[in-house]
């Protein structure tokens, strides 16, 4: 039986699967990842580590695959993380920076205070943030004169977790990246699918250095594996794009959320333009057109919950959310995990978290439901803004990711949005999108319409909160997050 390979390599974790023609996952494996903070603000990984994760991903999805015969091999990564090394060696000229990394705020803020935002964010429909590329590719050739020393000679490579994985996998053979990870760099203009030369000047970023862009579903390289098993690689998207296509959303008017490390909420749109400011117009994948969509990045949600966990001392994950959630109310008690500032729809580097409302009655399991209940409200204001950048109301909600497994945060996320929540029933769900990519890409699937018959069902989460609780409980959410808001700015006067 004929199966596709797909890898989705996150920030915490890279995982492998194998899926069959019904979208049946047949074998999974997955290798952690370490992350490192070595200063304040800053976010750091392994670029070597994320290889070799990945490498053994693979080689364990592999070893499992019996007598199927491999298809294609599909990627998803996560998609702002900076990954540069030596076009010669192949070897990385430092950790990978990742999406988190807040070092390039003054960049960021300077191009403000020049006038420039508005001018990029027409280009490339994002918002000037250190959440993307480009910022961190300037503070890499500022502040690294062997790296800027490299890019002057070309012999730099420039590129997100998709680009560095096909490299390696391909033997070096190929550089690439796909147009919905070119999407997200910040160089990318969106109407014109392709680099913008006044932004590579603006950021000073050197075209040579850049990958070519690829669609979403196109035939590449082979990768070689142990044992001198070669399979094509056919597909790659970013996770964010990986995950609304496996939930199988090919129309506009449904809106998905993965929740991860960060989250991201995203709803397919016409074209790239418009939109309200504190959403983001991006492209969710080419495949025989471009097709655009909204989107709207929270920075900190599941990693909001990892540093509450960490701060009030428990130790089990599991024990501590069901201690959290069997509290008969949360006590006043808000986290803002403004921990690397907020992003979607706020965009305010400044910000920093804050616990409010503690009172002499607040326990450690309360601080512990204040960041459960952080991520649904997060999501909540994405959600709001992303419907009126749509201009037309958002039924329903897909989730999917970590955290989407947790019974009680989807039943408090419908609550708080006032509409149903739909969870994929498939746990690897940008695997998945992945892997349809790249049977799209073989013909292992002859088009998106049959990729809509073989999509995973969902559990449903339907509201039933009074609506004087919900609009308390949300009134006093935006009040926690003014207040982190002002302090933000009281640090910076």
């Amino acid at each position: 039986m004929q199966v596709i390979l797909a890898l989705d390599a996150g920030t915490t974790n890279v995982k492998a699967i194998l899926v069959d023609r019904e979208a049946n996952v047949l074998a999974r494996s997955s290798v952690p990842l370490t992350i490192d903070f070595p200063k304040g603000g800053w976010v750091e990984q392994s670029a070597q580590e994320v290889w070799h994760a990945a490498r053994q991903a693979l080689e364990g999805c592999l070893a499992q695959s019996g007598g199927h015969q491999l298809a294609a091999l599909g990627i998803s990564n996560q998609r702002e993380t900076l990954v540069a090394w030596n076009r010669g060696t192949g070897e990385p000229v430092g950790p990978c920076i990742v999406w988190q990394c807040r070092r390039s705020a003054e960049i960021c803020q300077a191009l403000r205070q020049k006038g420039f935002e508005e001018t990029i964010r027409a280009k490339t429909g994002l918002q000037v943030d250190p959440l993307f590329p480009a910022s961190k590719i300037q503070w890499l050739l500022e502040n690294r004169p062997d790296v800027r020393k490299l890019a002057e000679a070309g012999g730099l490579c420039l590129g997100t977790v998709d680009a560095w994985l096909v490299w390696n996998l391909t033997g070096g053979k190929r550089f690439v990246t796909d147009f919905s990870n070119a999407s997200r760099t910040q160089l990318f203009n969106l109407a014109k699918g392709a680099w913008d030369p006044e932004l590579l000047t603006l950021f000073g970023v050197p075209s040579s250095a850049l990958p070519e862009v690829v669609a979403s579903n196109e035939p590449l390289e082979d990768a070689t594996f142990s044992a001198g098993k070669v399979i094509p690689i056919c597909g790659i998207l970013g996770d964010s794009h990986a995950a609304l296509l496996g939930h199988g959303v090919l129309e506009r008017g449904k809106v998905k959320a993965t929740y991860g490390t960060g989250s991201s909420l995203m709803t397919l749109c016409e074209s790239p333009g418009g939109g309200e400011k504190g959403i983001s117009s991006t492209i969710a994948w080419k495949f025989d057109r471009i097709q655009y969509a909204y989107e709207g990045n929270i920075t900190v949600t599941g990693s909001g919950l990892s540093w509450a966990l960490a701060l009030t001392g428990f130790k089990d994950l599991e024990a501590a959310v069901k201690l959290a959630t069997e509290l008969e109310d949360n006590g006043g008690v808000y986290f803002v995990p403004a921990l690397a500032g907020l992003g979607a729809p706020h965009w305010d580097e400044r910000a920093r978290g804050a616990i409010v409302g503690l009172s002499f009655g607040a326990r450690k399991e309360h601080v512990v439901r204040a960041a459960l209940e952080a991520i649904a409200f997060q999501v909540k204001d994405v959600f709001d803004a992303m419907q009126q950048a749509a201009g037309a109301r958002l039924e329903a909600l897909l989730a999917d990711g970590g955290a989407s497994k947790n019974d009680w945060l989807m039943q408090f996320q419908a609550d708080v949005i006032d509409r149903p929540v739909l969870r994929s029933q498939t746990a690897e769900l940008s695997g998945l999108g992945a892997a349809f990519a790249a049977g799209l890409g073989c013909g292992f699937w002859s088009s998106t319409e049959e990729v809509t018959k073989v999509v995973a069902s969902h559990d449903e989460f339907n509201p039933g909160r009074e609506e004087s609780d919900r609009k308390r409980l949300v009134r006093r959410w935006n009040g926690a997050v003014v207040s982190v808001k002002s302090y933000g700015l009281m640090q910076f006067d």
